[in-house]
């Protein structure tokens, strides 16, 4: 494992360029785009870089981007906090157990509300309005996820059992970019609610996906959990699992790794963990030589990320 420098780095790398280091990011840039050129991308869109207006107007666009130098882009989100508000609105306490909303039918009605119909028609409208042409659709819709329920105790809450990825792949052909939002059936039409990490993995599986990227609040794992600057820029899956094991990975961050090795035991190039607080932080991950977050592939040797 490498260790990068600190997110003070990548601040610096997301701004400030004068003109020939932003000559010189075009240039890095290239080899790149060559490389990926056709190639799936999912992106798990989430944290604050979601509730951030500018940040997600920055997203937006850097989505638009990758789509128009010919990588092929599908968005994965989630939408808790903006699931939870709604229900405080209603007068509704969320409960939760090991991370997850408990999902009783009203509470499922609601997310499939505020995911399918607010959250993931701003992020439509978003793209869209920056010159891309976005589609958004859950995992109810073309049978894409197949759900089975996670654990009775949870409600509706429910975990990829399978993907049928055509109907991603015939629009990603036509050159749209799918927006997904976490929400799949099972074989008798019943609705779950799904976590969005969870399907992303799923998604870049089925896609075979040259990448999946995590934007998080975070800026990656960190071989010292109490230093920031601690950033580990490449990992194998069994790297992974032994910081897991030593603590290093803990908390909330054990959800997030796991998804990052799900995505690449299913078929994956790689799994990018990145800090969605900085700007524009998939095209410096996708097209720098450094990149600013955690690459995990599943074993030392691989090439995927050279141009």
């Amino acid at each position: 494992m490498t260790v990068a420098t600190g997110i003070e780095g990548a601040h610096d790398a997301a701004e400030g360029f004068e003109p020939d280091r932003r000559a010189k990011a075009l240039v890095e840039a290239l080899p790149y785009i060559r490389r990926f050129r056709g190639a799936v991308v999912v992106v798990k869109y989430g944290g604050h870089a979601m509730t951030d207006p500018a940040l997600a107007a920055s997203f937006a666009r850097d989505i638009v981007l990758v789509r128009s130098v010919g990588l092929h882009p599908v968005v994965v989100h989630g939408g808790g906090p903006q699931i939870g508000e709604h229900l405080r609105k209603l007068g509704k306490q969320s409960e939760f157990r090991d991370g997850l909303r408990v999902t009783d039918e009203e509470t499922l009605e609601v997310a499939r509300m505020v995911l399918v119909g607010k959250v993931g028609r701003d992020i439509v409208s978003a793209i869209n309005a920056n010159g891309g042409a976005a589609l958004g659709l859950s995992g109810e819709d073309g049978r894409l996820v197949t759900a089975v329920p996670r654990d009775p105790a949870l409600g509706f809450v429910g975990d990829v059992a399978e993907v049928n990825p055509r109907i991603i792949e015939r629009l990603v052909t036509r050159e749209i970019i799918p927006v997904v939002s976490s929400i799949g059936a099972d074989a008798g039409g019943q609705a779950y609610n799904i976590n969005a990490d969870t399907m992303a993995a799923a998604l870049a599986g089925a896609l075979g996906a040259a990448k999946v990227v995590y934007l998080t609040d975070v800026p990656g794992l960190l071989a010292d959990p109490a230093d920031p600057s601690s950033l580990v820029s490449r990992a194998t899956v069994t790297d992974v699992e032994a910081m897991i094991v030593s603590g290093a990975v803990k908390g909330g961050m054990i959800p997030k790794a796991q998804a990052c090795m799900d995505a690449v035991r299913a078929g994956s190039g790689s799994a990018h963990m990145l800090d969605g607080r900085i700007p524009h932080a998939v095209l410096l991950e996708l097209f720098t030589d450094a990149g600013i977050g955690t690459m995990i592939t599943d074993s030392t040797d691989s090439t995927e990320d050279q141009p």
